[in-house]
């Protein structure tokens, strides 16, 4: 089957078609040249436009105030003393905001009353020397709420290798507060009474270091704060008394200390009236460690029973009624967090007695 053949174009039709093609492409480029040539009108611009300026023809407003006039925020009967004075007192505003925002933000300094190891005699090295000292725990529990603890050892001038004119009421003067850790028995020669049981004859020495600290914190008006030894010393300090051994003058009451050391504890209780309720809000009963064989027998002058043992009946706090915080409790609060969750939680205590040392620091 033969392939089908293209058309024949007539070469004379050919002719005319692009005949035809440059005329019109020819058309539109003279139309185009046109438009390209075509004149624009020009702007007519103003006739002072290119006129230069004549600086003679500028009017200055008038001044219609007197040039040595005080400005007009000042009051008519101001003075320039007045005036002097009252930057004067803005001046000493701003310095004085500035100290008491350093003075209001410095770190709490807390002093803690020192241990007494007395020398063994014929002793030799450390054990042959007095030391004083601090029972870890009740540092670190202080410390827990930020503040700077201080150990204050005992002074004195006479009878020292090396004599100083510090005293202890300068410790009361620059510390904000007093926590009387505890330790050895409250000598009962402090409270006035015979030894009953000469295995335990307290440490007088320390009482009257002691005894002297709280009085001067005390007359400082700074809180103090009394765990165990120093609740007693609280009490013996208004004038108060003590059981010199809570079995043997006290038959019936329940065991306040045994061989768990911090693990025996027992149940308290806040009577009416105690602040101790609203340290603890909702919390009448607690349970709390007992470590102490001496207890408060008579109470001292001006104080107040905080707690008491739920069984027998026997003091577990105080508070002195005269003074912002001077309070004392016979646990001891610092063993509290790792004796476990069923122990009173004694932070509230801790940070009403931080609070009043900021408060009265002044």
């Amino acid at each position: 089957m033969r392939a089908k053949q293209p058309a024949r174009v007539d070469p004379v039709d050919a002719k005319a078609s692009l005949a035809q093609n440059l005329e019109t492409a020819t058309e539109a480029e003279a139309s185009a040249a046109a438009d390209v040539e075509s004149p624009v009108k020009a702007q007519v611009l103003p006739s002072e436009f290119g006129a230069a300026p004549d600086f003679s023809k500028l009017n200055p407003p008038q001044q219609t105030t007197d040039a040595t006039a005080p400005p007009a925020y000042l009051k008519q009967t101001d003075s320039a003393w007045s005036v002097f004075g009252r930057i004067i007192a803005a001046r000493a505003r701003q310095i004085f905001d500035r100290a008491g925002q350093r003075i209001t933000q410095r770190t709490l300094r807390i002093g803690v009353s020192a241990r007494i190891f007395h020398p063994e005699p014929g002793a030799r090295g450390l054990r042959g020397k007095t030391l004083q000292y601090l029972e870890e725990s009740i540092a670190h529990w202080v410390m827990s709420r930020d503040v700077l603890v201080f150990m204050i050892p005992t002074v004195g001038h006479q009878g020292m290798l090396h004599p100083s004119n510090i005293r202890l009421r300068d410790y009361a003067k620059h510390l904000d507060g007093l926590l009387l850790q505890g330790g050895a028995d409250v000598s009962p020669q402090s409270y006035e009474e015979a030894t009953t049981r000469p295995e335990w004859p307290g440490d007088r020495v320390r009482d009257m270091y002691e005894l002297e600290l709280l009085h001067e914190f005390v007359e400082s008006g700074k809180p103090v704060l009394g765990v165990c030894r120093g609740c007693q010393l609280i009490n013996v300090a208004f004038g108060g008394t003590l059981y010199g051994d809570i079995a043997t003058d006290v038959p019936t009451a329940g065991i306040h200390v045994n061989e768990h050391y911090d693990q025996h504890r027992h149940s308290i209780r806040f009577p009416d009236g105690s602040s101790l309720v609203n340290m603890f809000p909702h919390q009448r009963e607690a349970i709390v460690n007992s470590i102490h064989h001496q207890a408060v027998k008579t109470l001292g002058r001006d104080l107040n029973i905080e707690a008491v043992s739920s069984a027998d009946g026997i003091i577990e706090a105080v508070r002195y009624r005269k003074a912002p915080f001077v309070v004392g409790v016979q646990w001891h609060p610092e063993f509290h967090r790792a004796g476990g969750n069923e122990l009173l939680d004694c932070t509230p205590l801790l940070d009403t007695f931080l609070r009043v040392a900021r408060e009265t620091r002044f």
